[in-house]
C-alpha cells in the first residue's frame, strides 16, 4: 500500500503579505512626502490673534516686544517671498539708519531700532520725549520725530502701516489730567501720532495709536532701571502681513 505523503507546510508569513507590506510602505512614503511640501501659515494665525486685542490697550495682552535679543536677521530669510525679503531688506535699511541717527546724537542707550516677528520698532525712552508724569513732547525730541517722519515718507515706507504705543511703568499716577497710567501711555502715544501727522504729512489712515499702561513691560519693573526701560513710546512699522489685519 502505498504511504500517504504529507504536503510540506511553509514557515513564516503568507507570501501576500510582502506585497501588502510593500504598497503599505510606498504609500506612508508618499504621504510623508506630500507633507514636507506642506507648509503651516503660523503667522497668519497670530496676526489675526493680534487683531483682537484692543487698539487702547483695554485687552490685556502679552510684551509688545518679547525681553530677549530680536530675530536674528539672517533667520528671516527662511521661507520667505520674493516680496517680503525685500520688505525685510528695507527694515534692516531702516534700522541702521536710525541706530547711525541715534549715535551721532549720542542717544544710543534711549533710541533703539529692531526687527522683529511684527516688523521694524523703534523705541524710544520716555525721558527723551516727555518730562515725568506729562505728556507734552519736548523740543529736542521733535527733532527726532522729524527725522523719522522724513524716513517714514521715504518711497520704500510711504505706504507702511504705523502704530504709535505708549508704555509706562508700574508706579501709579492719579492727576486731573491723568486719573491713571491709561490715560498717560495712551494720551502720550496720540500726541506722537498727531506730530507725525501736523507736522510731518503722514496719512492717518496708515498710522494709528495705542496706550498699554503698565501691562507690557520690557523688563521687570523691580528696579529703577528696569521701570526707565518701561516707560517707553515704540514706533512700530508693520510688515504687510501684520498692516492687513489693521482697520483702514
Amino acid at each position: 500500500m502505498r504511504k500517504r505523503v504529507k504536503k510540506e507546510e511553509k514557515k513564516g508569513a503568507p507570501e501576500w503579505m510582502t506585497t501588502y507590506g510593500d504598497m503599505v510602505t510606498l504609500l506612508l512614503c508618499f504621504f510623508v512626502l506630500l507633507f514636507s511640501f506642506s507648509e503651516i501659515n503660523v503667522q497668519k494665525f497670530e496676526a489675526i490673534m493680534k487683531s483682537f486685542q484692543g487698539s487702547l490697550g483695554v485687552l490685556k495682552g502679552g510684551k509688545t516686544i518679547q525681553d530677549v535679543p530680536f530675530v536674528n536677521n539672517g533667520n528671516l530669510y527662511q521661507d520667505k517671498s520674493t516680496n517680503e525679503k525685500k520688505e525685510i531688506e528695507d527694515f534692516r535699511k531702516l534700522k541702521a539708519l536710525i541706530e547711525e541717527y541715534a549715535k551721532e546724537k549720542g542717544l544710543e542707550t534711549k533710541v533703539i531700532a529692531g526687527i522683529e516677528e511684527r516688523g521694524l520698532t523703534i523705541r524710544i525712552l520716555d525721558n527723551v520725549f516727555f518730562d515725568s508724569g506729562k505728556a507734552e513732547i519736548k523740543p529736542k525730541a521733535k527733532e527726532i520725530l522729524r527725522y523719522i517722519g522724513d524716513i517714514l515718507n521715504r518711497k520704500e515706507f510711504k505706504h507702511k502701516h504705523i502704530k504709535i504705543e505708549g508704555h509706562t511703568d508700574t508706579d501709579p499716577i492719579r492727576t486731573s489730567k491723568f486719573p491713571s497710567n491709561w490715560e498717560l501711555s495712551a494720551i502720550r502715544a496720540t500726541n506722537v501720532l498727531r506730530f507725525l501727522i501736523e507736522e510731518k504729512g503722514i496719512e492717518g489712515n496708515r498710522i494709528s495709536s495705542a496706550g498699554y499702561a503698565y501691562y507690557r513691560p520690557v523688563a521687570p519693573n523691580d528696579t529703577p532701571e528696569n521701570k526707565a526701560k518701561n516707560r517707553r513710546v515704540d514706533i512700530v512699522i508693520l510688515k504687510s502681513s501684520y498692516a492687513k489685519w489693521e482697520p483702514d
